[in-house]
């Protein structure tokens, strides 16, 4: 019996939905929006592995910059899995990142594995949900982001992400059924955060603030912002104490976890000012 050629390539536009669809089969949750976002981030760095025309695999090697890749989406479709097609694909996925330091959020019990590629843990990230609502509060200091330069907001992003990442940040801020908000300082952007619409309820990612309490403002204007009783989930690192009594404070509960690991030169990131992580996908 022929047994059909599988071959590895990059996905077309359309084909980043298969991916989204498979993580949301997963329990990943991802935006409704998210497709165009991470599209824009790289589109090369999406790739797919078919079984003759059948879709078996997919996984997303994202470019940032001259010197960093985040890695996600790795999945193999169940009936396909310890058959060695994700293990090939997962190698042109690192081929394409070659001389980057690369980054990934992955499952706990998956960690040992990735430490075979060369991965180290860097800390915990913590998914918290808990339900939308609270009075919408006067706050002349929060703003839409839509108001503010886009410069200003690629300048602040700058040290909470190893490179540049203006094009993505561009399309997330806008993408449909969201909310962006910056907090200012003495007139200067203090904080930034978006609420999108996801499967199943709302995320808020990223939360960048220069001090808990603007942190906390942000939270509770995006969550005022979305529908009264809607899930809502935030992704904290698990090093940052003020991140985590917040989400405590505000009775959310801990809901997934993943290992965010790195090959290469583990990037220094203001982890006591971030409050919620973009995402799992792209970093």
């Amino acid at each position: 019996m022929h047994t059909p050629d599988y071959r590895i390539r990059t996905m077309r536009r359309a084909e980043l939905a298969i991916a989204i669809d498979w993580a949301a089969a997963e329990g990943w949750n991802p935006g409704l929006h998210d497709a165009d976002c991470y599209h824009a981030a790289d589109p090369d760095g999406f790739l797919i592995g078919l079984l003759g025309d059948e879709p078996i695999a997919v996984i997303s090697v994202v470019k940032y910059g001259a010197g960093f890749g985040f890695l996600g989406f790795y999945i193999v479709r169940p009936q396909y899995r310890g058959q060695g097609y994700g293990l090939r694909l997962w190698n042109a996925g690192l081929a394409y990142l070659a001389g980057r330091t690369v980054g990934l959020d992955g499952v706990v019990e998956q960690q040992g594995n990735y430490a075979k590629s060369g991965f180290a843990l860097a800390h915990a990230n913590v998914r918290y949900q808990g339900l939308a609502g609270g009075e919408p509060r006067t706050d002349a200091e929060i703003v839409p982001l839509s108001s503010l330069p886009f410069a200003d907001l690629c300048a602040y992003d700058r040290p909470f992400f190893p490179e540049s990442r203006a094009e993505f940040l561009r399309h997330w801020i806008a993408q449909p059924e969201s909310t962006a908000l910056g907090i200012l300082g003495d007139r200067q952007l203090a904080g930034y955060a978006v609420l999108r619409r996801c499967r199943s309820g709302y995320k808020i990612g990223p939360l960048f603030a220069d001090t808990a309490e603007l942190a906390e403002r942000l939270f509770l204007a995006l969550r005022a912002a979305a529908p009264a009783g809607a899930e809502i989930f935030l992704d904290v690192p698990a090093t940052n104490a003020a991140a985590v009594a917040m989400a405590q404070r505000h009775g959310m509960t801990v809901s997934f976890e993943t290992a965010r690991m790195y090959r290469g030169t583990v990037p220094t990131l203001p982890l006591g000012r971030i409050f919620g992580i973009t995402s799992f996908e792209l970093g």
